[in-house]
């Protein structure tokens, strides 16, 4: 079904943006000093507030969330969609009523469903971070969506501020405001509650620090440090490692080669940060206590054991296939379909060739989402990036990071978001490259963020064929408006009088998406989904719930029907 603002050309913004850049590069070259007075003024404006190094972080972390709340009346506070969303968003309303899990509800097995666990407690299966964060939005703000919103904002301030680290201050301001045209105001970033930028600001943290403790060894620079590993054990902890200990290491290395205070000094130093690691390491066990009954059983743990079969790194076995109680949920974890989670763990593992055919997908999907056409150019500079000994420390990182995702079963462009701050300060030292060059290469860096800026406006303006996927790879444009129906049908029971309850039943071959998700306190609900089982489980669902008006929901169904649910004597 078309979404709004589509046509029937089928032109998509990856084709505008294609078409876009094709011309730009052909001018740069044709005519290199095209608009040399404009962009030489412009330039000497953001070169002024560059200078103020506190301003312009705070200039990137505003203006994107600026920019994406005047669009709200064109581009509305988004529907849940992904099995993500839902996830999250049970974490967002637990920890926002004051809770850090919710008790098993009666009758658990009807409510069901992904990446959350309801034994020994109801939960979602994530780590806690992107829900934290979307707890707050939602009690300052009064929407979960704020959260996210404001966690955008975090990343490209953090970019900027590690940037600076590293680059000249018109350089890292630059990175800053192109982190949010690409990241923070169309892509699923933004228009989904799966998240992203919260690893990617704890990312940037480590980052930035880096430079800062080689250079100085100040307590509030391995705070800082501190405080962003401790985000990226709480958001993606396997990922964040990568690049925690990658910088651990250079640290290290830093001491031991250079100049630096006496040992006891930087220990002194190092006070702060160690009582905010050790708090961290304390909450999350209290936190893996009240949740699983251990402190030693992480998040993602009890989910992984009882539903997949495929394991998350390619070294390890598969699992037995687990009796699952529910149709959908077998098709996910352990169906036919290439979607299926096995198939994407064997397909990597079944050789070699596999596994390099994976992993250059893997990349393709990263390059498309993080660079894709308008950023390109810059890469024309890569191989002397590669060897310039400035940003060495920050290339090893990557090398690193690149290796541990490579290992991985699957690959999602938030996976990488730990060191989105690394990849820009890369795409920034290549730019500087470009520019010395001068001629068509300063005319290629000034037209990326001419670029960036334009396929905004288009994006906002065009009228344009748009993925209906969340999880789109493609870049900076995210995808047409989804969730709808859900919420739609979700809406109406809303209005119906009394309590209501909705039974799912899905077609045999159903995937995705999922309809079966609750808020944290189920038997409280106004309206509670319910997945059909066999006759007397129905029976004893209905008859606990009573008080409630059953309804049958069909979402497989086109349009998706709601009717009253037969009673079990019918």
């Amino acid at each position: 079904m078309p979404t709004p603002g589509t046509t029937s050309s089928g032109l998509t913004p990856l084709v505008v943006e294609l078409g876009l850049t094709t011309i730009a590069i052909v001018l740069a070259f044709c005519f290199p000093e095209l608009g040399a007075r404009l962009f030489s003024g412009l330039e000497r404006f953001f070169s002024r507030l560059a200078a103020k190094r506190a301003l312009s972080v705070f200039v990137c972390g505003v203006t994107p969330c600026l920019i994406r709340i005047l669009l709200l009346p064109l581009h509305p506070i988004p529907k849940p969609w992904i099995q993500d969303d839902f996830s999250f968003l049970l974490a967002a309303d637990t920890f926002a009523a004051g809770h850090l899990t919710n008790p098993t509800p009666p009758l658990w097995t009807h409510f069901e469903s992904f990446h959350i666990t309801l034994v020994p407690t109801y939960m979602s299966m994530y780590f806690p971070a992107q829900g934290m964060i979307m707890a707050a939005g939602k009690i300052l703000a009064g929407h979960p969506w704020f959260g996210v919103l404001a966690s955008c904002g975090l990343m490209c301030a953090g970019i900027c501020w590690a940037l600076q680290g590293w680059l000249p201050s018109g350089w890292a301001l630059l990175g800053g405001l192109l982190a949010g045209l690409r990241l923070a105001l169309f892509s699923y970033w933004i228009e989904t509650y799966t998240g992203g930028a919260v690893a990617a600001f704890g990312g940037a943290l480590v980052l930035g620090a880096l430079p800062r403790i080689q250079r100085h060894f100040r307590a509030l620079d391995f705070f800082w440090m501190a405080l962003g590993m401790a985000i990226l054990a709480n958001s993606r902890p396997y990922e964040g490692l990568l690049v925690s200990a990658a910088a651990a290491g250079l640290i290290a290395w830093s001491f031991w080669r250079r100049s630096h205070p006496a040992p006891v000094i930087v220990l002194r130093r190092l006070l702060p940060a160690a009582a905010l690691l050790i708090s961290t390491l304390v909450f999350m066990g209290y936190y893996d206590y009240r949740l699983y009954g251990n402190v030693f059983t992480l998040p993602y743990t009890i989910n992984r054991e009882t539903y997949s079969v495929a394991p998350h790194f390619l070294w390890q076995s598969p699992r037995p296939v687990p009796a699952y109680r529910h149709l959908a949920m077998r098709n996910y974890y352990a169906g036919q379909s290439p979607q299926a989670e096995p198939n994407w763990f064997f397909r990597e593992r079944s050789s070699i060739k596999g596994f390099a055919r994976v992993a250059l997908l893997k990349l393709t999907g990263a390059e498309i989402f993080y660079v894709n056409f308008a950023m390109a150019p810059l890469l024309f500079a890569l191989p002397w990036v590669l060897r310039d000994k400035r940003i060495r420390p920050a290339v090893i990182m990557a090398l690193v990071f690149a290796a541990g995702l490579a290992v991985e079963t699957w690959f999602i462009p938030h996976y990488a978001a730990p060191a989105v701050a690394l990849l820009y300060l890369i795409l920034l030292q290549c730019a500087r490259h470009l520019r010395q060059w001068g001629g068509p290469g300063l005319m290629l860096v000034r037209a990326v963020p001419v670029l960036c800026v334009a396929l905004v406006i288009i994006r906002v303006t065009g009228h344009l064929s748009l993925p209906d996927d969340a999880r789109s790879t493609q870049s900076w444009y995210g995808s047409g408006p989804i969730g709808l129906e859900r919420a739609r049908i979700a809406s109406q029971l809303e209005q119906q009088p009394g309590r209501q309850l909705a039974v799912v039943r899905y077609v045999p071959d159903h995937l995705y998406p999922e309809w079966v998700y609750n808020g944290p306190d189920i038997e409280g609900s106004r309206v509670i989904w319910a997945r059909e089982m066999d006759a007397a489980d129905n029976r004893e669902l209905l008859t606990h719930f009573k008080d409630r008006t059953a309804w049958l929901v069909e979402p497989d169904v086109n349009p998706p029907r709601v009717s009253r649910y037969p009673s079990p004597e019918q």
